[in-house]
């Protein structure tokens, strides 16, 4: 798809410096420049930066609609970009499992999307990356996932520990854990080997995530903690350079990385359905304290723009500040300089929304015309 030939966008509401302002924006190259240029009336709409999800896992439902009928994942990419597209998401990070529980959440799914991604990638117009959430009892898996950085290029990594929740269904419910080892093509008996067989590294654990994290950061990748729930699980990460709490399940967790300044990142449908549901701790809760630095989509992309206008409605922000948490700070949290904000010279990466249906009516990528919907798309035919 190429690049929108000068475009210069008049007379809605940009936001720019936390404020909406009546400010005409110019697009050139894939860049917000100013450049003679012809004009598209956008009255009545507001332009805003792309929305960047740190952490996705819709992208499954496309890649696999059910559990025993995967497709080609280099096509179903494709169709998740669109999807994130119409709901103005211009980066993002999709959230694939490195553990011990196999299936889809195996080392070797990870590393099959992420080959698939690669193929991908010249045909997505959404900048599209993956989370590995890796699982903290795989240590005979460490070097392959220092591998898979390496080839791939991944440059975001956010450990994670769901034993303890195994082991609980296990214990309590055990129906439960016999119908998810079956998901896994597994018995109930097999599925509790591979969960003891993982417990038994607990004393090796520590000083193995201290020592890839180490290899981690020489890389450059960016590493995070997932569920932390307490202060003392978030000093741990925080001393082996994982600096990013998402989805702190406790108050005190998402306290201390705060006080720590540390970012805070929750999920959005957590914040559109007033809770989470796995009845952890209200996002929105966390937002009204100012704990909260971004919103990311979770299971659900078109959460994040809902999110910004249920944070609105409730009155705990005006939009601007809702919708930075999904566009400049995440923007920030990543180190991404060159976009996050509609200030000239960064890229292209743009949400028209119409302010009255709060649909997405248009998304911009690098430039790019990646979603184009409704009375805009009208208005854009129009003008050429």
């Amino acid at each position: 798809m190429p690049r929108l030939a000068p475009t210069r966008l008049v007379n809605a509401h940009v936001l720019l410096d936390g404020a909406l302002h009546d400010h005409p924006l110019t697009i050139s190259d894939g860049r917000i420049g100013q450049s003679p240029a012809r004009e598209v009336d956008l009255s009545g709409y507001l332009l805003l930066p792309g929305i960047i999800d740190l952490h996705g896992d819709g992208f499954e439902r496309h890649l696999s609609p059910r559990p025993t009928a995967p497709f080609d994942k280099a096509k179903g990419l494709v169709s998740v970009a669109a999807e994130l597209a119409a709901n103005g998401i211009t980066t993002a990070w999709l959230a694939q499992s490195w553990s011990w529980e196999g299936g889809f959440r195996s080392g070797d799914a990870a590393t099959a999307l992420l080959a698939a991604l690669d193929r991908a990638r010249p045909d997505l117009l959404a900048d599209v990356r993956v989370q590995l959430r890796l699982e903290t009892h795989v240590i005979d898996q460490y070097e392959a996932v220092l591998a898979a950085v390496a080839t791939h290029g991944v440059d975001f990594v956010v450990f994670n520990n769901h034993l303890p929740e195994a082991v609980e269904m296990a214990e309590t419910r055990p129906h439960r854990f016999a119908s998810w080892a079956a998901q896994t093509s597994r018995t109930a008996e097999e599925m509790l080997a591979i969960v003891r067989a993982a417990e038994a590294q607990e004393r090796q654990v520590p000083a193995a995530l201290a020592a890839i994290a180490g290899r981690l950061a020489a890389r450059g990748v960016t590493m995070g903690s997932h569920d932390d729930a307490s202060a003392e699980t978030r000093t741990f990460y925080r001393g082996i350079g994982a600096a990013i709490s998402e989805f702190p399940t406790t108050v005190e967790a998402a306290l201390a990385a705060h006080s720590a300044g540390e970012p805070v990142l929750m999920g959005a449908p957590n914040v559109v359905r007033g809770g989470s549901q796995t009845g952890n701790i209200s996002a929105a809760w966390l937002v009204a304290d100012g704990l909260v630095d971004a919103l990311m989509s979770d299971y659900y992309y078109p959460a994040l723009p809902q999110a910004a206008w249920a944070l609105v409605d409730a009155g705990l922000c005006d939009l601007p500040r809702a919708w930075g948490m999904i566009s400049t700070a995440p923007a920030r949290i990543m180190g991404l300089g060159d976009r996050g904000r509609l200030d000239e010279g960064l890229r292209a990466d743009i949400v028209a929304l119409n302010p009255e249906t709060r649909r997405v009516e248009m998304t911009l990528s690098d430039g790019r015309i990646a979603h184009l919907s409704g009375e805009l798309a009208r208005r854009v035919a129009s003008s050429r």
